[in-house]
Protein backbone atom coordinates (compact mmCIF):
# COMPACT_ATOMS: atom_id res chain seq x y z
CA UNK A 1 0.00 0.00 0.00
CA UNK A 2 1.67 3.70 -0.97
CA UNK A 3 1.96 5.94 1.32
CA UNK A 4 -0.48 8.13 -0.13
CA UNK A 5 -3.59 5.84 0.00
CA UNK A 6 -2.27 4.95 3.38
CA UNK A 7 -2.27 8.85 4.64
CA UNK A 8 -5.98 9.30 2.92
CA UNK A 9 -7.18 6.11 4.74
CA UNK A 10 -6.04 7.63 8.21
CA UNK A 11 -7.40 10.83 7.61
CA UNK A 12 -10.95 9.88 6.36
CA UNK A 13 -10.79 7.18 9.37
CA UNK A 14 -9.55 9.29 11.95
CA UNK A 15 -12.48 10.12 14.02
CA UNK A 16 -13.66 6.37 13.61
CA UNK A 17 -10.34 5.23 14.87
CA UNK A 18 -10.52 8.10 17.87
CA UNK A 19 -13.94 6.67 18.75
CA UNK A 20 -13.03 3.32 19.18
CA UNK A 21 -9.42 3.89 20.72
CA UNK A 22 -8.24 2.09 17.89
CA UNK A 23 -4.49 2.65 16.34
CA UNK A 24 -5.24 2.96 12.98
CA UNK A 25 -1.63 3.43 11.58
CA UNK A 26 -0.26 0.23 13.78
CA UNK A 27 -2.87 -1.65 12.52
CA UNK A 28 -2.07 -0.52 8.39
CA UNK A 29 1.66 -1.16 9.31
CA UNK A 30 1.54 -4.45 10.53
CA UNK A 31 -1.22 -5.85 8.11
CA UNK A 32 0.78 -8.08 6.94
CA UNK A 33 1.37 -10.35 9.37
CA UNK A 34 -2.50 -11.29 9.25
CA UNK A 35 -1.39 -12.87 5.30
CA UNK A 36 -1.18 -16.65 5.58
CA UNK A 37 2.61 -18.17 5.13
CA UNK A 38 3.02 -19.69 1.72
CA UNK A 39 3.74 -23.08 3.69
CA UNK A 40 0.45 -22.73 4.87
CA UNK A 41 -1.03 -21.51 1.75
CA UNK A 42 -0.02 -25.07 0.05
CA UNK A 43 -1.08 -26.78 3.15
CA UNK A 44 -4.96 -25.34 2.47
CA UNK A 45 -4.69 -26.13 -1.58
CA UNK A 46 -4.19 -29.97 -0.76
CA UNK A 47 -6.26 -30.19 2.57
CA UNK A 48 -9.90 -31.36 0.07
CA UNK A 49 -7.55 -33.89 -1.70
CA UNK A 50 -6.61 -34.70 1.90
CA UNK A 51 -10.33 -34.70 3.05
CA UNK A 52 -11.34 -37.07 0.18
CA UNK A 53 -9.05 -39.83 0.60
CA UNK A 54 -10.33 -39.80 4.37
CA UNK A 55 -13.61 -39.81 3.45
CA UNK A 56 -13.03 -43.26 0.68
CA UNK A 57 -10.68 -44.66 3.81
CA UNK A 58 -13.81 -44.15 6.53
CA UNK A 59 -16.28 -45.70 3.87
CA UNK A 60 -13.55 -48.90 2.80
CA UNK A 61 -14.41 -50.68 6.16
CA UNK A 62 -17.18 -53.03 7.26
CA UNK A 63 -19.37 -50.32 8.13
CA UNK A 64 -20.17 -49.47 4.38
CA UNK A 65 -20.49 -52.90 3.63
CA UNK A 66 -23.57 -54.19 1.33
CA UNK A 67 -25.09 -55.95 4.41
CA UNK A 68 -24.97 -52.44 6.70
CA UNK A 69 -26.13 -49.92 3.21
CA UNK A 70 -28.95 -52.14 3.13
CA UNK A 71 -30.18 -51.92 6.47
CA UNK A 72 -30.50 -47.83 5.72
CA UNK A 73 -30.83 -47.65 2.52
CA UNK A 74 -34.00 -50.01 1.89
CA UNK A 75 -36.74 -48.39 4.53
CA UNK A 76 -35.66 -45.25 2.69
CA UNK A 77 -36.51 -47.06 -0.41
CA UNK A 78 -39.74 -48.43 0.80
CA UNK A 79 -40.57 -44.99 2.28
CA UNK A 80 -40.19 -42.78 -1.35
CA UNK A 81 -40.98 -45.88 -3.81
CA UNK A 82 -42.79 -48.75 -1.66
CA UNK A 83 -41.82 -51.95 -0.99
CA UNK A 84 -39.82 -54.16 -3.87
CA UNK A 85 -39.49 -57.52 -3.91
CA UNK A 86 -36.13 -58.88 -2.82
CA UNK A 87 -34.96 -59.72 -5.72
CA UNK A 88 -35.69 -56.33 -7.23
CA UNK A 89 -34.10 -55.30 -3.95
CA UNK A 90 -31.03 -56.96 -4.54
CA UNK A 91 -30.89 -55.08 -7.93
CA UNK A 92 -31.56 -51.76 -7.23
CA UNK A 93 -29.18 -51.86 -4.09
CA UNK A 94 -26.34 -52.83 -6.63
CA UNK A 95 -27.10 -49.90 -9.14
CA UNK A 96 -27.33 -47.82 -5.63
CA UNK A 97 -23.60 -48.76 -4.68
CA UNK A 98 -21.86 -48.73 -7.72
CA UNK A 99 -23.85 -45.17 -8.61
CA UNK A 100 -22.15 -44.51 -5.30
CA UNK A 101 -18.88 -45.63 -6.19
CA UNK A 102 -19.44 -43.72 -10.07
CA UNK A 103 -20.15 -40.52 -7.96
CA UNK A 104 -18.15 -40.97 -5.25
CA UNK A 105 -15.17 -41.15 -7.01
CA UNK A 106 -15.83 -38.03 -9.46
CA UNK A 107 -16.16 -36.24 -6.58
CA UNK A 108 -12.59 -37.19 -5.26
CA UNK A 109 -11.35 -35.93 -8.78
CA UNK A 110 -13.05 -32.54 -8.79
CA UNK A 111 -10.77 -32.54 -4.89
CA UNK A 112 -7.64 -33.72 -7.01
CA UNK A 113 -8.39 -31.38 -9.49
CA UNK A 114 -8.30 -28.22 -7.22
CA UNK A 115 -5.08 -29.27 -5.47
CA UNK A 116 -3.31 -29.58 -8.56
CA UNK A 117 -4.76 -26.46 -10.37
CA UNK A 118 -3.36 -24.88 -7.42
CA UNK A 119 -0.20 -26.09 -6.89
CA UNK A 120 0.27 -25.70 -11.20
CA UNK A 121 -0.84 -22.20 -10.56
CA UNK A 122 1.53 -21.59 -8.24
CA UNK A 123 4.09 -22.94 -10.61
CA UNK A 124 3.28 -20.35 -13.19
CA UNK A 125 1.81 -22.84 -15.40
CA UNK A 126 -1.17 -20.98 -17.58
CA UNK A 127 -4.56 -20.82 -19.22
CA UNK A 128 -5.49 -24.10 -21.03
CA UNK A 129 -2.10 -26.26 -20.07
CA UNK A 130 -3.05 -25.84 -16.34
CA UNK A 131 -6.57 -27.22 -16.82
CA UNK A 132 -5.76 -30.29 -18.89
CA UNK A 133 -2.31 -31.15 -16.66
CA UNK A 134 -5.05 -30.48 -13.17
CA UNK A 135 -6.99 -32.98 -14.93
CA UNK A 136 -4.92 -35.42 -16.27
CA UNK A 137 -3.33 -35.76 -12.59
CA UNK A 138 -6.63 -36.16 -10.88
CA UNK A 139 -7.96 -38.41 -12.99
CA UNK A 140 -4.62 -40.45 -12.51
CA UNK A 141 -4.76 -39.60 -8.57
CA UNK A 142 -7.89 -41.41 -8.31
CA UNK A 143 -7.24 -44.33 -10.18
CA UNK A 144 -4.34 -44.76 -7.54
CA UNK A 145 -6.96 -43.91 -4.70
CA UNK A 146 -9.39 -46.59 -6.03
CA UNK A 147 -7.01 -49.63 -6.81
CA UNK A 148 -5.54 -48.71 -3.30
CA UNK A 149 -9.15 -49.00 -1.65
CA UNK A 150 -10.11 -52.45 -3.51
CA UNK A 151 -6.60 -53.56 -2.80
CA UNK A 152 -7.55 -52.51 1.06
CA UNK A 153 -10.80 -54.35 0.83
CA UNK A 154 -9.40 -57.44 -0.41
CA UNK A 155 -8.42 -58.25 3.42
CA UNK A 156 -12.10 -57.51 4.66
CA UNK A 157 -14.38 -60.48 5.11
CA UNK A 158 -17.36 -58.33 4.62
CA UNK A 159 -16.24 -56.37 1.82
CA UNK A 160 -15.63 -57.52 -1.85
CA UNK A 161 -12.29 -55.87 -4.12
CA UNK A 162 -13.31 -55.84 -7.75
CA UNK A 163 -11.54 -54.44 -10.74
CA UNK A 164 -14.39 -53.58 -11.96
CA UNK A 165 -15.22 -50.83 -9.22
CA UNK A 166 -11.74 -49.73 -10.35
CA UNK A 167 -13.08 -49.09 -13.76
CA UNK A 168 -16.53 -47.27 -12.58
CA UNK A 169 -14.38 -44.98 -10.48
CA UNK A 170 -11.68 -43.99 -12.64
CA UNK A 171 -15.34 -43.79 -15.26
CA UNK A 172 -16.78 -41.43 -12.87
CA UNK A 173 -13.43 -39.66 -12.72
CA UNK A 174 -13.47 -38.96 -16.01
CA UNK A 175 -17.09 -38.30 -16.54
CA UNK A 176 -16.71 -35.45 -14.09
CA UNK A 177 -13.53 -33.56 -15.29
CA UNK A 178 -14.95 -34.04 -18.98
CA UNK A 179 -17.85 -31.94 -17.67
CA UNK A 180 -15.60 -29.73 -15.69
CA UNK A 181 -13.81 -28.79 -18.62
CA UNK A 182 -16.89 -28.40 -20.75
CA UNK A 183 -18.15 -26.10 -18.52
CA UNK A 184 -14.53 -24.10 -18.48
CA UNK A 185 -14.17 -23.97 -22.35
CA UNK A 186 -18.18 -22.79 -22.49
CA UNK A 187 -17.19 -19.98 -19.33
CA UNK A 188 -14.38 -19.27 -22.02
CA UNK A 189 -16.40 -18.89 -24.77
CA UNK A 190 -18.54 -16.62 -23.01
CA UNK A 191 -16.42 -14.14 -21.94
CA UNK A 192 -13.98 -13.64 -24.02
CA UNK A 193 -11.25 -12.14 -21.30
CA UNK A 194 -11.93 -14.98 -19.59
CA UNK A 195 -8.30 -16.83 -18.64
CA UNK A 196 -8.17 -20.44 -17.15
CA UNK A 197 -5.48 -19.43 -14.38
Amino acid sequence: MSRSVTGRIQVASAPVAVSFGLQLPFIITHMDHFRLHPVLHRVLDWLPAVLSVLMIALESTATMSASNTSRWLYPLWVHLFGTPSPVQWEQIHHVIRKTGHFVGYGLVSLAFFYSWRQTLHRMAVKHWTLWRRASVLAVLCTLVVASLDEYHQSFLASRTSSPIDVGIDVCGAIAFQLVLLLIIQWFARRRPGYRAA
